[in-house]
């Protein structure tokens, strides 16, 4: 699972990271709403924790208006206003509220349920042409033959695969299989591209679109 955290305080943002972490989520941190705002176009995310009160503004007239536009990845905001009128405004566009100071077990566990939450509607097959790919199982096929994946592998394939026959951009299939620790210029990736090509076989369905990304054709 994949979270997204926007804290502005030093300390605690490094806290929350480390507990996250430590419960075995993938976990990017940034500081304020653009960051947020670029992390969110870039990545796919199971949940997403915001600080309520930022150097940008409040994160729920962010949150409220990503959520007009459709956006769906469930929201935990974190606050220090205890307020009922608060609760109430903060879960009308988010799912969860937890107020200063809370343990870490709590917010860990929250964020667990957030993102099982919005995991429910995910197709647990996803395919494409002949290939098939069983979430639940953690199984690819292609014709019907069992397709031998590393774990970044089988990341990657299901990434393109729930793209639909669109392109990915070369930095969200990293942030994908490699968390934030890999530099997009890294040539990692070309790596496992030229060997997924490969164990898909032919005809060649995984294709390079230059300057852009890949995509299933």
């Amino acid at each position: 699972m994949r979270v997204l955290i926007t804290e502005d305080d030093d300390i605690l943002r490094l806290a929350l990271d480390a507990s996250l972490r430590g419960a075995g989520f993938a976990v990017d941190t940034v500081i304020d709403l653009p960051e947020a705002d670029e992390a969110l176009s870039v990545n796919g995310y199971d949940c997403a924790v915001f600080d309520r009160m930022l150097p940008a503004g409040d994160s729920l007239r962010y949150v409220a208006g990503r959520r007009r536009a459709g956006w769906d990845v469930p929201v935990l905001f974190l606050t220090a206003r205890d307020a009922v009128s608060d609760r109430i405004d903060g879960l009308a566009w988010g799912d969860d509220y937890l107020v200063k100071p809370f343990a870490a077990a709590e917010l860990v566990a929250r964020v667990g349920s957030l993102c099982r939450r919005g995991d429910t509607g995910r197709a647990p097959v996803l395919r494409h042409g002949d290939i098939e790919l069983d979430v639940g199982r953690h199984e690819a096929r292609r014709a019907g033959r069992i397709l031998t994946l590393t774990v970044k592998e089988f990341k990657v394939l299901e990434r393109l695969l729930a793209a639909g026959g669109e392109p990915v951009r070369r930095a969200e299939l990293i942030a994908v299989a490699w968390d934030e620790l890999v530099p997009p210029t890294s040539n990692v990736l070309d790596v496992l591209i030229a060997q997924l090509r490969r164990k898909l076989g032919t005809p060649p369905v995984l294709h390079t679109v230059r300057g852009v990304g890949h995509l299933l054709r």
